[in-house]
């Protein structure tokens, strides 16, 4: 057969040529666009922009630092940017100097400008450090006059009617910290030691997350939390007034304020005690304050955050004894004198119109923040701790708080802490509380075993579901460390911060949850002991590798 002419071949033969004419034409036109494009910021931005390896190697160290980090796009914005600044920079020298530079020229130009772009990256970094350590050195100076103040107050405290092994014993547990702390008891309102008085009685403080318990009870009393009901909070999991108290869950209580509204938050704000004197016995007691008006998002972020009020230590403390003891609001007194002690007499300043079920609906998630959640530094295996957290930026320094019964059943001791600084966003009023309980558990405590809920699998894990979970939910703790990262940079609008995460609503998407595990607790308050209740739920079974240390939880389950 003739190949030459065969047509087949001929055919094979012509799209070759054609294939390589068009691969010929295509190179040429992209050699000459990049020999008429200005210099070599032009060719960087055609090549992507490429840094230098030593603005890589700076940009990578200062990444790992934490104070600079870039998404892609924001790689190839600031590398566009830097391209455009040598071209613009390249075209001004050659119309200063009325012609086109050299290849040689343009080069040597660019080094200078990049050794003077370097320059000035290290420059805004060094007076980036500098602004970080004078901010860090103001907040030290800020804590040390604190803690000065603080030892200042305590020593002029009065003495006289407290109980010197309780007082002792909540002293030791603040230590050096600038805080206060009160002891009473909540089923008669006598007060056992008032730790920094002029905190403690006479200076309101926002309450942060605190305000939380008052916006639970206004949600359960308004019908706006439903006993079976869970909502998303936003991401792949759904939460209940249980979690959302565990894990002090902004958006939850921004949802729940918001559908309650400002009138009725601010009433039963009063009807717990808020804005108004407690009649303890001391001088100059501070009434604090509510908000006067607030509207919109105002009211969401109020109900999670405490925004305008100002609380007192003494009206935490009475206000977490009325949620112990049924609902009755006392008047704190320290009996003075050995007849008055001996005579003491307890008195009701009045009887809070609220039912004993909400005040039950409201301890699991007392003791889950205890147990597994955002106040856990206060757990004691030798008494069940219900208690609230609450941790912001208010009156120009940062602010712990802690409010806190125990034993749950029977209780007999409501500790309140109140620290300022920045060790007070480590939850330190937990641990401070928590130290308490465990000095004055031989005299107070009552050693049960009560177990909230069965634990799944996956709860304690290192990558378990359980922590998952906790991080997802826990905002108070992500705000907070926004907050820290802002304050660590020099950044004077951490409180702006602080505010800012909290933005996003949470979805009110209501319904049971056909998946979750979690076993339903029903916690009745006797103000009578009685005898230890044994645990009904099966043993936890956990796939932590740490021993266990018996401590009640909560099951996570990881619901969709």
């Amino acid at each position: 057969m003739n190949l030459i002419r065969s047509p087949r071949v001929a055919q094979v033969a012509f799209a070759f040529f054609l294939l390589f004419t068009l691969i010929g034409f295509t190179t040429t036109e992209t050699a000459a666009r990049g020999r008429h494009s200005r210099g070599r910021a032009a060719r960087r931005v055609a090549r992507g922009g490429r840094m230098s390896r030593h603005e890589r190697r700076l940009l990578a160290r200062s990444g790992r630092r934490g104070r600079v980090r870039l998404s892609k796009r924001e790689m190839r914005a600031e590398r566009a940017r830097l391209a455009r600044e040598e071209s613009a920079y390249l075209a001004k020298l050659e119309r200063r100097a009325g012609h086109k530079l050299s290849k040689r020229e343009r080069a040597a130009e660019m080094r200078k400008f990049g050794s003077k772009h370097r320059r000035e990256i290290e420059e805004a970094r060094r007076r980036a450090e500098a602004a970080r350590l004078a901010a860090i050195a103001r907040q030290r100076a800020l804590d040390e006059g604190m803690r000065n103040e603080v030892q200042a107050n305590i020593a002029r405290d009065s003495t006289v009617g407290e109980d010197l092994e309780v007082r002792n014993a909540a002293i030791a547990a603040l230590g050096n910290h600038a805080g206060t702390v009160v002891v009473m008891d909540p089923r008669s309102g006598r007060v056992y030691t008032v730790v920094n008085q002029e905190w403690a009685l006479r200076r309101g403080f926002k309450p942060c997350s605190t305000i939380k318990l008052v916006t639970g009870v206004a949600g359960l009393c308004e019908k706006v939390i439903q006993p079976v009901e869970t909502v998303s909070d936003g991401s792949k999991y759904r939460i209940d007034l249980t979690d959302a108290l565990a894990y002090s869950n902004n958006s939850y209580f921004q949802s729940v304020g918001g559908q309650v509204g400002f009138d009725k938050m601010v009433s039963y704000a009063r009807e717990l005690g808020l804005g108004e004197k407690t009649g303890i016995n001391y001088a100059n007691e501070s009434p604090g304050k509510v908000p006067l008006l607030k509207s919109g998002y105002a009211v969401n972020h109020m109900s999670s955050h405490g925004d305008d009020f100002e609380i007192t230590a003494i009206q935490l403390a009475s206000l977490v004894s009325a949620m112990s003891n049924g609902g009755k609001l006392l008047v704190p007194h320290l009996p003075r004198t050995p007849e008055e002690d001996a005579h003491f007499k307890t008195e009701v300043r009045r009887r809070i119109n609220i039912s004993d079920e909400t005040w039950k609906r409201m301890v699991p998630g007392m003791i889950g923040a205890v147990n597994y959640g955002s106040g856990k530094k206060a757990y004691r295996p030798e008494q069940t701790v219900a208690g609230k957290t609450g941790t912001c930026i208010g009156q120009g320094a940062w602010l712990g708080l802690f409010t806190s019964y125990a034993p749950v059943v029977n209780p007999r001791l409501a500790v309140v802490v109140i620290t300022r600084g920045t060790d007070a966003h480590g939850h330190l009023p937990a641990a401070v509380a928590g130290n308490i309980y465990r000095a004055l558990s031989p005299r107070f405590g009552t050693l049960i075993n009560f177990q909230i809920a069965a634990a799944d699998e996956g709860d304690e894990t290192p990558n378990g579901n359980g922590n998952k979970k906790a991080a997802a939910l826990n905002e108070e703790n992500k705000e907070t460390k926004a907050a820290i990262e802002a304050e660590e940079n020099g950044d004077n609008s951490a409180d702006n911060a602080n505010a800012g995460n909290a933005n996003a609503n949470a979805n009110n998407a209501a319904g049971t949850d056909p998946k979750s595990k979690v076993k339903p607790t029903v916690m009745t308050i006797e103000n009578k002991a009685k005898p230890a209740a044994k645990p009904t739920a099966s043993p936890a079974k956990t796939n932590s590798k740490e021993a266990n240390d018996g401590r009640p939880r909560r099951t996570q389950p990881d619901q969709q």
